[in-house]
């Protein structure tokens, strides 16, 4: 499919700035639970911010999306961003207040899913005869898929997912020890599976969530 100069830019526009903002606030909610359990390395190392150039991360915030935007027809549209640096040391419980940080990254996604389905709703019985809803609904609703992604497909319990280290609250420590060790072949079988369209399935509980929380907007 050929995109023009016009529609690469509203693809942008739709797509890549909430996406961008959206990790920004992944991140940013990854140092802000890590300050509150004790930890400052994320301020310290300006990451504590919604400034996506520090958040970047070459490849998952700008090669995939921007090829997704290119290329409608990919299905790639989706990337990560820089890790934000958390010191083990500085915690008084590693264990627990690891859960709670890494647990904080798809939480905050749900919730900006949930407020955009809450802006849904008051839209929904304020604007809802104007030429104006529809263009902000339609805008709404990418913004709860792309966030809906981030959090599901963060939450698999692999390293170096957030969701790995959610599972290791739950495991022996030798058992996530060999798990951490490994975590660069996880992560390229997981590049690898996302290359060849093979993470469709998060689309199930994706589309699940999607459909609970129009339904609760009334959209």
């Amino acid at each position: 499919m050929h995109l023009n100069l016009a529609e690469i830019a509203m693809r942008a526009m739709v797509y890549f700035v909430p996406f961008l903002f959206a990790l920004c606030f992944h991140e940013y909610a990854h140092g802000w639970v890590a300050r509150l359990r004790g930890d400052n390395t994320a301020e310290m190392m300006g990451r504590l911010t919604m400034n996506p150039l520090v958040h970047m991360d070459p490849l998952g915030t700008l090669i995939l999306p921007l090829m997704g935007i290119l290329f409608p027809g990919s299905g790639l549209f989706f990337g990560w961003a820089k890790p934000v640096p958390v010191n083990e040391r500085n915690l008084k419980n590693p264990r627990v207040d690891m859960f709670w940080i890494a647990l904080a990254g798809p939480a905050s996604n749900l919730l900006l899913a949930m407020l955009s389905a809450a802006l849904i709703f008051v839209l929904g019985r304020t604007i809802a005869s104007t030429v104006y809803y529809r263009p902000m609904l339609e805008f709404l609703d990418v913004f709860i898929m792309l966030n809906l992604f981030l959090a599901v497909f963060n939450a698999l319990p692999l390293h170096p997912l957030d969701g790995g280290k959610i599972l290791a609250r739950f495991l022996p420590r030798s058992a996530n020890y060999w798990l951490e060790q490994r975590q660069h072949i996880s992560s390229m079988v997981l590049l690898a599976l996302f290359m060849f369209g093979a993470m469709s399935f998060l689309i199930v509980p994706v589309r699940f969530l999607h459909n609970i929380l129009l339904t609760m907007a009334g959209a």
